[in-house]
Parts: structure tokens; sequence; C-alpha cells
């Protein structure tokens, strides 16, 4: 299966889909970019999402937290990873609409009950890619700097006194992290930028999904490709991230790699094995079929990580 076939057949996906295998895996101008861009708040998937808002709340399933994943937080979440353009109105205004309404008294909603600090990262990542301006993100920023653990990470179960760091929460706030430098906001950021090895480290330590103690997988849905991720973390969601920023080849990254590669199908397809329970307004892609966007995900890794693999699979007859 050759370049143009693993390629053309990305290409017939969604908008979003062909939007992000021209940023990531082919060399397109930058005018091309933002036509792709644009239009997908215009068709496919990310129009879809849009028709479902509510225009004069500004709100998706009448909520911003729940239910799940048809609520306003997860379906800005949707968006974001579409590359939906974050400058849109509508995006813009329910970011705004969500952050006003998630965010209070500095994450404290209530006498000893705090935002949840994957929910706190989630909406620091949503804000900054709409650009959003307000004192809340510089108040998450605190937040959130404030409960990294002294082995690099950070958990949800803090208020709980757990000791330890948990993949899922440290890897979304590097998401965050990720997100607010790359829109250029400065609120303390340096101390973010020292914050981040620290937590990539604590990941790479545990070689992206087992025990330091044990050597033991710590949970075997950890090893599963699942799209869309939501806030659950695996091993391809991890490895996405750090193609994203650039980090540089590690050798405890290898085994993850290898898992990836062995999911490969004789078609160089790679299948979405199933879907994380819950509501959703649409299904983009069936479970135990080829997916699109596992395929482009693993292609973006692998020209990174394993550039001679990358060449050799989009190369091959």
């Amino acid at each position: 299966m050759g370049e143009r076939a693993v390629m053309e057949w990305l290409m017939e996906g969604d908008i979003a889909i062909r939007y992000q295998v021209m940023r990531d895996l082919l060399q397109v101008s930058q005018q091309q970019l933002e036509d792709v861009q644009k239009a997908i708040a215009e068709n496919g998937w990310g129009r879809q999402l849009l028709d479902m808002r509510n225009k004069e709340t500004g709100i998706w399933g009448n909520g911003l937290y729940s239910p799940k994943w048809i609520s306003t937080h997860y379906t800005l979440l949707q968006l974001k990873d579409f590359g939906f353009p974050g400058t849109h109105p509508d995006f813009v205004a329910s970011s705004r609409v969500l952050l006003n309404g998630m965010w209070h008294n500095r994450g404290e909603v209530k006498r000893n009950y705090y935002v949840d600090l994957c929910v706190a990262a989630m909406i620091l990542g949503i804000c900054s890619y709409a650009l959003i301006t307000s004192e809340k993100l510089e108040e998450i920023v605190d937040y959130i700097l404030a409960k990294q653990y002294d082995d690099g990470g950070w958990n949800c179960n803090w208020p709980r006194e757990d000791s330890k760091s948990s993949l899922h929460t440290t890897l979304t706030v590097l998401e965050a992290f990720r997100d607010y430098e790359a829109y250029g906001y400065t609120y303390r950021l340096e101390e973010i930028k020292g914050s981040v090895p620290k937590a990539e480290e604590f990941i790479l330590r545990k070689r992206l999904f087992r025990s330091e103690r044990t050597g033991e997988i710590i949970h075997e849905k950890m090893l599963t490709m699942s799209y869309p991720c939501r806030w659950k973390y695996d091993f391809l969601r991890c490895l996405d991230y750090f193609q994203s920023v650039g980090r540089s080849y590690d050798s405890r990254m290898e085994e993850a790699l290898k898992i990836m590669i062995s999911k490969k199908k004789a078609n160089n397809r790679w299948n979405v094995p199933s879907r994380i329970s819950g509501l959703v307004y649409f299904d983009m892609e069936k479970a135990g079929l080829p997916s699109r966007w596992n395929t482009l995900r693993v292609l973006r890794v692998m020209k990174l990580y394993l550039p001679e693999e990358y060449e050799l699979l989009v190369s091959s007859i």
C-alpha cells in the first residue's frame, strides 16, 4: 500500500482529518492550511457539532461539564482537537461561557471541594486555544503549578492526599501547558517551562504505562488506542503529545513505539478498537474498522521517532 493509497485514503476523510494530514504530514502553503482550517467550521464533523450548539446560551447538551460527552466542555475539547478555528466567534463565546461557569473562587467551588485538576487543565487548554484574556486563566495557572507533586506529575485526587501522581492528570496538564505557551501566554511561563521536564520525566520513568515499583502494566486500557480520548490516558495519546512538542527520542519510549507498530494491519492502517462509553452526537468511526484518526496519529508519531519506517510505509507498494 503506497504513499498515494495511504494519503489518499486519509484525504478522503472529514475536512478535520484532511487539515491535519496537510499540517502534519504534507508540505503545503500556510494559505492552503488556513483555507482548509476555516472550512472545518463550514463542513463535516465540525459543522455538525456547531449546529448542535444552543445559539442563545452558547451551551451544548444543556450542560457545562456534563452530560458526558455531549456537554459544552467536551464538545469544545473535541472541536479544538479537530483543529476548528480557535478564533471563530462561536468557539470564543462558548469558551468564555465555560470559563465563567466552571471557574470560581480560585478553584474552590465550595468549602473543601475543588475543581478537578484535569478539568482545570482542559479549560486552560480550551481557553488558550480561543485566545481568551482573563485573570481566571492566571488563577488556573497558579492552581495547577501549586499542585505539582515531588515525583514530577499531578493527581486529581490531591485533596484526598494521594501520594503519587497520575498519568491521566499529568498528561492533561502537559497538553494544557503546551497550548498555553504555543498561543502566546506569558504569565508564570518560566515556571511552567520548569515544571514540564519534571512531568515528562515522570511519564518516561514509567515507560509510558508501567509501574515504577513493580514493572507491571498499570492498566490494560492504557495500551488501547481509543479515539476520541476524552480525559483518559493511553500510550498513543502520550506519544502524540511528545511528538507535538518535538520531544527528543528517549529509549524509554521504545516499548510503546513497538506496541504501536504491532497494531498495524496488513493494509497499513490502524483500527480504532473501541469507543469510550457515553453519549455522543454521532460516531465518527466504527469500532474494529480502519481508523483515519488513529492512522493519522500514528503516522505523525512515526514521522518523528521512526523516520525510516515511516518513509518505508508511505513509499511501499
